[in-house]
């Protein structure tokens, strides 16, 4: 398990590219055959990836980073499939879970697995966990029963459907929040104008990019951004105090995960264009 430990704005004002990116950046999420997991101290969360082949992956934890006999002794989780049909097995109980398919899995449950149906076009499994301190009942949310949100113009490059898998209002959960947003072809641009929230920290995954596309993820105070190159299949650790923002080389994917003081996905900072520096 990777490690990542929260940094102060002031210190990120003086990061090079470099340094940006061993803090925020989450590179190796997707390896077939593997599960690969780094716990962040922003908000605790624990983010990773898994791609079953052939054989299935057991969700572990990590005994000496946790402190815990079992991974979810005192944590909940969130996984969305964003590659072949597979299965989620939860305590014996099996979930099959099509591509852009959401489950909630709450605190207590001690064994979870995932697995491919087909090796050769193998699930990629995208996991969000935080601290938990009530059981929650595990649910599957198809995206085709996700909260949709239509937002942004063409006009703007921002046209999108936001999807909310785990809210107030759907799947509940301790704090995690968790959901899915697509941006329509000819549009680039996410979450601009920006805004920050610092009650809560976020995590992206940016996928669905061709080979050669990237994302420039802005980041930062709002009147001291960076911005960090990202490429399919990697995620941005956002911590409470910076803006998360991105345009692309063309339209994308891009997963969301929040944890902090409360699941209100409209309490946020809006953050005055004239003041972006």
């Amino acid at each position: 398990m990777d490690i990542r430990y929260a940094s102060h704005p002031r210190e990120v004002k003086a990061y090079d590219t470099t340094r940006l990116r061993e803090e925020f950046l989450i590179q190796t999420l997707f390896v077939p055959g593997e599960l690969n997991l780094t716990y962040t101290h922003v908000d605790r969360f624990i983010v990773g990836g898994a791609v079953p082949i052939g054989s299935a992956i057991k969700l572990e934890a990590d005994l000496k980073e946790m402190g815990s006999a079992f991974f979810l002794e005192r944590r909940e989780i969130g996984i969305i499939n964003i590659g072949g049909k597979g299965t989620v097995t939860v305590n014996g109980e099996v979930y099959s879970m099509d591509t852009k398919d959401g489950l909630y899995i709450g605190l207590g449950v001690q064994e979870v697995q995932f697995a491919s149906d087909d090796a050769t076009q193998p699930a990629r499994f995208y996991l969000n966990s935080t601290p938990a301190h009530h059981a929650y009942p595990t649910a599957k949310i198809a995206i085709s029963d996700a909260s949709p949100n239509h937002l942004g113009s063409l006009t703007n490059s921002n046209e999108r459907t936001i999807y909310r898998y785990i809210h107030q209002n759907g799947v509940k959960s301790c704090q995690l929040v968790m959901g899915l947003t697509m941006l329509k072809p000819g549009n680039m641009w996410n979450t601009m104008p920006c805004h920050t929230h610092n009650r809560r920290s976020e995590v992206y995954l940016y996928f669905d990019m061709p080979q050669d596309g990237v994302v420039f993820h802005l980041m930062g105070e709002p009147d001291e951004t960076r911005h960090l190159v990202v490429r399919n299949e990697e995620a941005i650790i956002s911590p409470s105090w910076s803006i998360h923002s991105g345009v692309g080389t063309s339209n994308y994917t891009f997963i969301w995960g929040m944890a902090g003081e409360n699941q209100i996905f409209e309490d946020m900072d809006a953050v005055a264009m004239e003041t972006l520096k």
